[in-house]
């Protein structure tokens, strides 16, 4: 019985010395703009998958190169911010023990037409409940993305307090107050 424990315990100290030995991985690469130049000094932030949680930023040295190290096996997210302004975002990266990963980024140019043409308006859906007293179900209705009238839908956006400050104004219309 105690040399079948003292086996285990043994098979579990070389797993465990084995999962220690296999090193940390790194994400490294080279940035390079629109021209093929070298991009100094630019971010490069590694975050969880999600977004949510930032692990490390390193900056790119005088050839446009950076490298992350230590971080564990698992996937990323890679953002490369220049002079302030996120210029790329490479999702689900994956980096496996020992072994570093390579993630280039080659910005390209944009267009002329693309720079001055003005941001494309899209439009978004909203939900316009039933009225009140009828057993017809509400309905989604389509707004154009950014518009400042509310038209013919009468819809007007606002935040949480403003719309508890128009309830408390009009008071509770079942006792009449």
């Amino acid at each position: 019985m105690f040399t079948k424990s003292l086996q285990i315990g043994l098979i579990g100290f070389v797993l465990s010395v084995a999962t220690a030995w296999a090193g940390p991985s790194a994400i490294q690469g080279l940035v390079k703009d629109a021209k093929g130049q070298a991009i100094k000094g630019a971010d490069v932030r590694i975050e969880s998958k999600d977004g949510k949680t930032l692990f490390k930023t390193v900056k790119t040295d005088g050839s446009g190169r950076y490298v992350s190290d230590g971080l564990a096996a698992g996937v990323y997210r890679v953002t490369l911010v220049v002079n302030g302004a996120v210029k790329a975002s490479i999702m689900n990266t994956k980096t496996k023990a020992d072994q570093r990963t390579q993630l280039n980024f080659d910005l390209k140019p944009v267009s002329a037409s693309q720079a001055s043409a003005p941001a494309k308006k899209g439009k978004h859906m909203v939900w316009v409940p039933n009225n009140t007293g009828t057993h017809i179900g509400g309905r989604w209705v389509q707004v154009p993305d950014g518009a400042t009238e509310p038209g013919t839908l009468n819809v007007k956006r606002a935040s949480a307090e403003e719309l508890r400050r128009e309830a408390l104004s009009r008071g509770n219309p079942n006792t009449g107050n």
